[in-house]
């Protein structure tokens, strides 16, 4: 059964060589508006991520759809519209070391979280039930050997909560 955030495809998928310089513009209009006409496309709600480069500790942000589980949390695809390999943030955030936490902007807020990379069962449920309403991701992960991993974004904390480090 899927939810309420159906979105049918209307659009060309993007080339895997055009996608770093949309991601960098749309990302531009986020930081700079919290309207729906920037944040809502598509019928897809988005969230920017900030990761720390895993090798070279700078900071990298890129804007992706997400989509509500059953708890309401956020989920995200990374896809990189069937890729044979990973997209650059989805390495990034799966270095704890780099980055055991991400910064996450989303439309009116910001907060941090501990992704969720979802996998086994898990992974295979929210796949099942992210593709009713999203079905082009079925499309991607037909194009590649890869598994297209899904990560959960909870929110750990607020960007006024300090970390307990003591």
């Amino acid at each position: 059964m899927g939810t309420d955030q159906r979105v049918e495809q209307a659009w060309a998928t993007p080339s895997r060589d055009e996608i770093p310089a949309i991601t960098k513009a749309h990302v531009a209009g986020l930081e700079s508006t919290d309207a729906d006409a920037a944040w809502v496309l598509a019928g897809m709600h988005h969230v920017v991520i900030t990761t720390l480069g895993r090798k070279s500790g700078t900071p990298h942000k890129v804007a992706l759809p997400f989509w509500r589980d059953r708890d309401g949390l956020r989920v995200v695809v990374a896809s990189f519209a069937g890729a044979p390999q990973h997209p650059s943030w989805f390495l990034n955030l799966s270095d704890p070391v780099a980055n055991p936490e991400v910064h996450c902007r989303v439309q009116h807020g910001t907060f941090w979280s501990v992704p969720d990379v979802l996998e086994g069962d898990e992974h295979s449920r929210i796949w099942a039930l992210l593709t009713e309403d999203r079905a082009w991701y079925n499309d991607y992960q037909a194009k590649t050997e890869r598994t297209i991993p899904l990560v959960r974004f909870p929110e750990s904390r607020t960007d006024s909560e300090t970390r307990g480090d003591s």
